[in-house]
């Protein structure tokens, strides 16, 4: 899953446009926009240069957009334009385009930080205009990113959502998510459903169809997610949708079917949640997948019930801690895969100290990839929620597209 400083950094190859809306075009004296003269006439002087330069931040506004600034000539080419930060002086990398009418850095800029442009351009008569423009981006208290899963390029299972979950409570639910598009070439509609006011994730009403190519057009950047607090980001992602994988851990025979495209390609024997901490029912996407991972039963409310350092072959099913795992602590004596459910809550199967070894944890390890379904039935406990963790395949497609706010 992608973190926040992540999907920051993931924001810096975001590719922007160069206005941010329509420019009041001012004289020069720290303007965004200005044309000289040769000092020997007025505007109206036909040895005027007729190029004319637009800084896309104006001078002196305090909330310039990190993505989308550059600078833009008409009736003319840029000859240069330098970019610093102000008060240190240091460069900001950029490049003029080919034809000479457009410039932008070549990365995002940071937030709340106050930059120096300052540009020329000659006309096709030689005759040259200058402008300048001093600027502050917007604030890290005064815009909000968004978090997102799964990563551009990656290939996942057929039950993975889209998943944002924003830094910020987000009021203007409509706005943000119509600046969010998800397109698959499977031609399935895609709906959204807002948990809560800062997380938004998106479906087709049945699972992905296989091999399809889904793209996330992420359009925030100056988007008004609460008062007084903009988008930043502005990026396409691409994800593609692997086999599908569907696998039914039944409580009552403690086993666990494996379905993939159709087939059942494996049956494993499985231990369960014990009477005292079962298992939840329902379909559960999942999420990570760790060789090895530290489970420390303080951390989910079980006190000093357990901490091991070296769980094999992990894989979160919710955020509340409920994972499918190797298990090597097990009675040797009276193996429970198969039989009974011992664990306090997770799916385990058997498998062997450093996650080495022809096992069935690993072998189960191996063949899932991220956005896979494991559907637990005919256990005591309730169904998963369907926002503790990805699991929004538990809601009803009903119920899902009344959470839309478009």
């Amino acid at each position: 899953m992608t973190t926040p400083d992540i999907a920051a950094r993931r924001a810096l190859g975001a590719c922007a446009a160069l206005m941010v809306g329509a420019l009041t075009l001012t004289a020069c004296g720290g303007s965004a926009n200005a044309n000289n003269d040769d000092g020997k006439g007025g505007k109206d002087s036909p040895k005027t240069s007729t190029a004319k330069i637009a800084i896309s931040a104006k001078d002196g506004s305090t909330g310039a957009s990190i993505n989308a600034t550059g600078v833009k000539v008409s009736d003319g080419k840029l000859t240069d334009v330098k970019m610093t930060v102000a008060g240190s002086g240091q460069t900001v990398p950029g490049a003029i385009s080919a034809d000479g009418h457009t410039w932008k850095p070549k990365e995002q800029l940071e937030r709340g930080t106050k930059y120096r442009i300052a540009a020329t351009a000659k006309d096709a008569e030689g005759r040259t205009a200058a402008a300048n423009s001093i600027f502050t981006t917007v604030s890290s208290s005064n815009s909000f990113i968004g978090t997102y899963t799964p990563d551009n390029g990656s290939t996942v299972g057929a039950g993975m959502p889209v998943s944002f979950t924003f830094d910020k409570s987000i009021t203007d639910k409509k706005a943000v998510q119509s600046h969010i598009t998800v397109n698959s070439t499977s031609g399935q509609q895609v709906a959204g459903h807002w948990f809560g006011d800062r997380r938004l994730d998106f479906r087709p009403q049945e699972y992905w169809k296989t091999g399809s190519k889904v793209s996330l057009s992420i359009d925030l950047d100056g988007v008004e997610g609460a008062k007084g607090v903009y988008g930043v980001q502005k990026k396409t992602v691409t994800f593609t949708i692997g086999r599908s994988q569907v696998s039914t851990v039944d409580v009552n025979t403690q086993t666990m079917t494996v379905v993939r495209d159709g087939k059942t390609i494996k049956t494993v024997p499985i231990s369960a949640g014990s009477p005292q901490h079962t298992t939840y029912n329902g379909q559960m996407v999942i999420a990570e997948k760790f060789v090895q991972t530290r489970m420390n039963g303080s951390t989910v409310g079980f006190g000093g019930e357990y901490d091991i350092p070296d769980v094999p072959h992990a894989m979160r099913l919710t955020t509340s801690g409920t994972f499918i795992h190797g298990n090597y602590w097990y009675n040797r004596g009276n193996p429970p895969f198969g039989h009974t459910g011992t664990s306090h809550g997770c799916v385990g199967l058997a498998d062997v100290q450093g996650a080495q070894g022809a096992t069935e944890a690993k072998w189960f390890f191996d063949n899932s990839l991220v956005g896979d379904v494991v559907i637990v039935k005919n256990s005591p406990d309730t169904t998963v929620s369907p926002d503790n963790g990805l699991n929004g395949w538990n809601m009803s497609w009903s119920a899902w597209t009344a959470g839309s706010a478009v």
